[in-house]
């Protein structure tokens, strides 16, 4: 359940956790959306208990991506009791998205 996929109907549910949350809004067209998902999915595994991904294809929920001001992908937001706590526009190699994400935890902890 660290990684789930959420839509404009199950999104709210799916934030409403007591970690923070890495969202990645991406679409299936878009090729940096595509080197960004291993990243994504190595932070997901790597932090598991600290940290929740959701993945959410602005295609078929483009009311997410409007809610939180999304004018290009990819963009990861990472929400603390679903406010936007920090932004990441366009693509990361994957240790460093780790390395932000982490980064952003720690500054916390």
């Amino acid at each position: 359940p660290w990684l789930v996929e959420a839509g404009s109907d199950d999104f709210d549910a799916a934030i409403r956790v007591s970690v923070p949350v890495l969202v990645d809004l991406w679409a299936p067209w878009c090729g940096p959306c595509r080197m960004v998902a291993p990243g994504v999915e190595q932070a997901a595994a790597d932090l598991a208990g600290r940290l929740k991904v959701v993945k959410v294809n602005v295609d078929e929920a483009p009311a997410v991506a409007a809610r939180f001001g999304v004018q290009g992908i990819p963009t990861l937001l990472l929400l603390r009791q679903g406010q936007a706590a920090a932004r990441q526009v366009g693509a990361l190699p994957p240790d460093r998205l780790v390395g932000w994400v982490r980064g952003h935890l720690d500054q916390e902890a």
